[in-house]
């Protein structure tokens, strides 16, 4: 196992830069997802971590050693890619012992080696089949196998889920998720799907643009976003993101939507001047039926039933909201759907700059 340091690391392709000067590190033994919208840099910061892609700039350097001038094998990282990259001629076994056999380990450690994997993926049965024969989970198994066995001083995944269908997206997620707390490697993982990165992850990257927007703990990321961006990014449903302006009462200040309706400003946020312009954020499973938040209302525009909660889609100020409603709510389109919000769970950014106020 080893840490993982990038230092200002920048990439050009031609005239165009799209990594940006990065800086992350990266613990021994952690496990960090880097997730961001198609073209955010993340699968080149992650190839050019592997030696796969050279840097235009900047350092990487892994357990502490300068690695820029290595190439991938002397880097000592096994990389699992969303398509496998598995030999169709050669069975389980040769597929997984293929790195050890270039390596020049002798025939009975490899042998060894593969059966003591194959037996923490669960793949002791399908040793001797062909991967033309096998499933696509088992595939994915396969080719983690083929990177454990190496011992290496870290683990590289290129969104190795996205091939899969959804319920074996969630079964392979809690594998690798369990296969990390028995080997402890460090791990860095590429996703597009931000559920992927707070299930999986010790610690979140957001990457937006080639440069980094919010590194931090899942909950953190969650609870307590940067910016517009991040805060729109994290959370299934996004957030909620309403124009208001700061208005001066006599119970205080409040955030004033367009439609008259507002938010109480809490002495807890930052000091806003009257006459500020901010975005509330207000996640959609923050609201409730419970009239003893602050209340919003608005016309219903779509009701999405899923059993254990009801998505219901309303006007706010000109806005198309959601709120996540526990139950089934029993809704038409055109009603006015009353929902009431904890003030506390309100979020509050500026609208020039888009950062958290």
């Amino acid at each position: 196992m080893a840490s993982v340091e990038i230092t200002g690391l920048k990439k050009n392709f031609g005239a165009v830069e799209v990594i940006h000067g990065i800086d992350l590190q990266i613990e021994d033994g952690e496990f960090v997802a880097l997730v961001g919208p198609s073209g955010c840099g993340k699968s080149t910061l992650l190839r050019i971590i592997s030696g796969l892609e050279p840097a235009s700039g900047g350092e990487i350097r892994i357990g502490g050693n300068v690695v820029n001038h290595l190439n991938p094998r002397e880097r000592n990282i096994a990389m699992v890619f969303q398509n496998y990259a598995l030999y169709p001629h050669m069975s389980v076994a040769k597929n997984m012992g293929f790195n050890l056999k270039l390596s020049g380990m002798n025939r009975k450690a490899i042998d060894e080696k593969v059966k003591d994997v194959a037996k923490l993926l669960e793949l002791d049965n399908l040793l001797d089949r062909k991967p033309g024969q096998l499933s696509g989970g088992q595939r994915q198994r396969v080719a983690m196998g083929r990177a454990i066995v190496r011992d290496p001083a870290a683990f590289l995944f290129d969104e190795p889920l996205s091939n899969l269908d959804a319920k074996l997206r969630v079964q392979m997620r809690s594998e690798i998720k369990t296969l990390h707390q028995r080997v402890k490697t460090t791990s860095i993982y590429v996703t597009h799907d931000q559920i992927e990165a707070m299930t999986l992850a010790d610690r979140v990257v957001i990457l937006n643009g080639g440069n980094i927007e919010q590194a931090g703990r899942p909950i953190d990321l969650y609870n307590k976003p940067d910016n517009l961006f991040v805060a729109a990014f994290i959370g299934t449903p996004s957030m909620n993101l309403v124009e208001a302006t700061i208005v001066k009462t006599d119970t205080g200040p409040v955030a004033m939507f367009a439609c008259g309706q507002s938010i109480p400003v809490l002495d807890e946020h930052p000091k806003m001047e009257e006459n500020e312009k901010v975005i509330v954020g207000m996640r959609p499973e923050h609201f409730t039926r419970d009239p003893s938040g602050i209340t919003l209302s608005g016309a219903t525009t779509l009701v999405e039933p899923t059993g254990a909660q009801t998505h219901i889609t309303f006007e706010l100020a000109g806005t198309s909201a959601t709120a996540v409603l526990d139950g089934g709510v029993d809704m038409e389109v055109g009603e006015t759907l009353t929902v009431s919000i904890d003030p506390t769970q309100v979020h509050f950014f500026d609208k020039a700059t888009g950062r958290r106020v």
